[in-house]
């Protein structure tokens, strides 16, 4: 089992930023993810950095923690852009970049750029022809693409990743044709639970709604000729009904982790505190869970 974390980009990195990433490095967390957002939620009117640059910053100040998104999405990234800074990620990290990516969501991205917010088909449109074409751009040398939605003319993307043949994607998808995706382009799979459940559905509810998502991942690995059990399955906490309860201690979060661990989860991601925000959480009781948890859940 593998215990990792997020790390809003919301800290200057001279003032806090920095030291976030190096304290998640000391604590042997796997892996320090970030939102790939212009902004969200209850963060939109404070400080927000981008995460390519944030990410840039962590892997020239870190040595053996791997670094990602999670996740961005196509709602205000180009295949062809993404895959040059991704590259470019790789290659400074020395190959300790994994791309969590989503088909994206009705929030501020969905709108920042002018348009107006796609429908969850449009959407799952766009991630369909999205995945596939930044799979090519980080494979191979030369790509050109003319597509529904996005085109590229003789892209160049030489040397290519550090990971070959690519870096890994961790694709977040729940629906049919996201699963399909994740069976055929991903080397994880991650889940929030169910949106639906968040509010008023019970951690027993939620449990079975992801066993349910896991299942039918499990079909669309078969139908592509894959064995679920070769993609990682991440579970990204803070939205399932449990909320902020399993960072409440040590034996708190043990017991909730042992109980998706047991459906099949490899990877779990909690948040790093964050004061006065949905995130709060005692930060002593977070080190401990980092330091401690892992042994006992058989990581």
């Amino acid at each position: 089992m593998r215990l990792s974390t997020v790390i809003l980009p919301v800290r200057p990195w001279r003032t806090g930023g920095r030291d976030e990433w190096l304290r998640a490095e000391q604590l042997g967390f796997h892996t320090a993810y970030t939102y790939d957002h212009l902004s969200w939620r209850s963060f939109r009117d404070g400080p927000w950095y981008g995460a390519v640059p944030t990410l840039t910053a962590a892997a020239a100040a870190t040595e053996r923690l791997r670094l990602g998104t999670l996740v961005t999405s196509p709602n205000f990234r180009h295949p062809v852009t993404l895959a040059k800074d991704l590259i470019s990620l790789d290659d400074v990290s020395d190959g300790r970049i994994t791309l969590g990516i989503g088909a994206g969501g009705t929030g501020f991205d969905a709108t920042a750029l002018g348009q107006e917010a796609w429908t969850p088909r449009e959407r799952a449109d766009r991630f369909a022809e999205f995945v596939p074409l930044l799979d090519r751009l980080l494979s191979e040398g030369s790509v050109t693409h003319e597509g529904a939605f996005y085109s590229a003319v003789e892209a160049r993307n030489i040397p290519g990743c550090v990971q070959r043949p690519r870096l890994p994607f961790a694709i977040a998808a729940t629906g049919p044709r996201g699963l399909k995706l994740a069976a055929r382009y991903g080397q994880a799979w991650v889940t929030t639970g169910d949106p639906k459940l968040f509010e008023t559905g019970t951690p027993e509810q939620s449990l079975e709604a992801i066993a349910g998502q896991i299942d039918k991942l499990a079909k669309a690995c078969a139908d592509t000729g894959r064995k679920v059990e070769e993609l990682d399955k991440i579970l990204l906490t803070g939205f399932t009904p449990d909320r902020g309860r399993p960072l409440e201690s040590l034996d708190a979060f043990v017991d909730f982790a042992g109980k998706h661990i047991e459906l099949g989860f490899t990877e779990i991601v909690v948040h790093a505190p964050i004061p006065d925000s949905d995130f709060a959480a005692d930060q002593a009781v977070f080190e401990r869970i980092a330091t401690e948890a892992p042994a006992q859940l058989g990581g």
